[in-house]
């Protein structure tokens, strides 16, 4: 049996590109706690709490119930689900889930396979992964289901790039020469020589979500602003403003400066002939991924509006001497959504 197959292709409710990652973060959950007790299966009201937060945290700005992905996820044949009475599971109910004293674990066909060979667990890793979240969050996700990754000779997990994707290196070049090198949000534009670092291409749209590898759906960010943009922090309003959500909580000097006082400020390029940002991919990610409402703008001077600094209000610019063709940016030295 193809198991990174049948993982991969987790049935899952759908419609209008909403994101559904309940069945993945069981799993990757799941995977987590076989890494740690191959054995001992989950009793529900032991990883309740746990599913929860996975949910708050990963899941979509909707609240769901640990429950329904703890019971459905039987169908997809990975998953068993038993009772105290050793009957199967008694439904999505929380109380029955409780009181029976559902237990559920990986299926037995799957914890032999994981068993037999133990590079399988990395590899339906990181398909979940691949195919339900960007990559600025896999090591927070990871880390937060108790997944270790690394494999002992300091080897790479590669399971293969998906069909129909331009190469990483490839479109993060584009991006930055849309956006002159240049953090969208915050300006940010390092470089070591002629190489930029600390900048990425970052989906609006995420690509397990239909996003495409355009312009129209990216944004050239700072390695910060990518992160917060993909947990939900920071987004884009209609008219294409950035947006702090007002969940996110900062009182040190570096949190108002790098975040809370983005708020309203408009993004920094593309430059002209650039396609911009579309509408609806902004409007999928504030309806999937932008958490809760946003904060109110205060009121800021025209250059304080664009997130110009004391130099540049003054027409001075940090001159680099780029030249697009001599970055020589490979995929190694870029990260995409």
């Amino acid at each position: 049996m193809d198991w990174v197959e049948r993982v991969g292709n987790l049935r899952q409710w759908a419609q209008n590109g909403a994101r559904a990652p309940h069945k993945p973060l069981l799993m990757l959950y799941a995977l987590g706690w076989f890494q740690r007790s191959p054995l001992r299966p989950m009793r529900y009201s032991e990883i309740e709490h746990d599913l929860s937060e996975l949910l708050e945290d990963y899941g979509p700005t909707h609240r769901t119930s640990p429950s329904y992905p703890f019971h459905h996820l039987v169908n997809d044949g990975v998953w068993e689900v038993r009772t105290d009475s050793g009957a199967a599971s008694p439904g999505t109910g929380v109380r029955v889930l409780r009181e029976s004293g559902a237990r559920g674990q990986l299926a037995g066909g799957l914890r032999a396979a994981l068993s037999d060979d133990p590079a399988l667990l990395g590899q339906l890793a990181q398909v979940l992964l691949d195919r339900h979240f960007p990559p600025s969050v896999h090591p927070d996700l990871t880390a937060a289901v108790g997944l270790d990754l690394e494999p002992a000779d300091g080897t790479r997990i590669v399971v293969g790039q998906a069909p129909g994707r331009r190469r990483a290196g490839e479109l993060r070049r584009d991006v930055l020469i849309a956006y002159e090198y240049r953090c969208a949000f915050c300006g940010f534009d390092g470089s070591i020589g002629r190489v930029p670092v600390g900048l990425e291409a970052a989906h609006v749209r995420w690509w397990a979500f239909q996003g495409p590898d355009d312009l129209a759906n990216c944004l050239c960010l700072c390695s910060l602003h990518h992160k917060l943009f993909d947990r939900g922090v920071l987004g884009l309003d209609s008219g294409r403003r950035i947006t702090v959500s007002r969940e996110f909580v900062g009182q040190s000097q570096a949190a108002r400066q790098h975040v809370l006082e983005l708020t309203g400020r408009a993004l920094i390029g593309p430059q002209n002939g650039s396609a911009r940002v579309a509408p609806a991919h902004i409007t999928w990610h504030t309806a999937q991924v932008f958490r809760g409402e946003p904060r109110i703008a205060e009121q800021h001077g025209p250059a304080e509006r664009h997130g110009l600094t004391e130099r540049e209000r003054h027409g001075v610019t940090k001159q680099h001497g780029r030249v697009p063709e001599q970055h020589g940016v490979t995929e190694q030295q870029g990260s995409t959504a």
